[in-house]
């Protein structure tokens, strides 16, 4: 596992409060539930563990990196629904919700 360099400040709950709401927590887990209105930004944070993240809206959205470069667009897929997804540790990033309808998930973050 690949050591973790980002401070403490950057982690969702702490960078972006406002869209993370910690949900339960212990030594092997932490579940988030995440809300996004439409045209709104989550700030530049981290995801310091791989998780499940259970979508239950969706909309379209853009993700940045910490500099604000885009790294993806969901509008450049064929298709958009609610899924399950694994995703691996997210260093610093935004999301821009650039779609009509609130986004709504719940992530499983895995501790070692």
């Amino acid at each position: 596992m690949t050591p973790w360099i980002w401070p403490d400040e950057l982690d969702a709950v702490i960078a972006a409060p406002r869209h993370h709401t910690l949900v339960f927590e212990n030594e092997r887990v932490r579940v988030l539930d995440t809300r996004i209105a439409p045209g709104d930004t989550v700030p530049v944070h981290t995801h310091r563990w791989p998780a499940v993240y259970y979508t239950i809206q969706i909309a379209h959205f853009v993700r940045r990196d910490g500099e604000g470069n885009v790294t993806f667009d969901s509008r450049t897929l064929t298709s958009l629904r609610p899924a399950a997804n694994w995703l691996d540790c997210l260093e610093p990033h935004s999301v821009e919700n650039v779609g009509e309808t609130e986004i709504r998930l719940i992530s499983f973050e895995l501790k070692p």
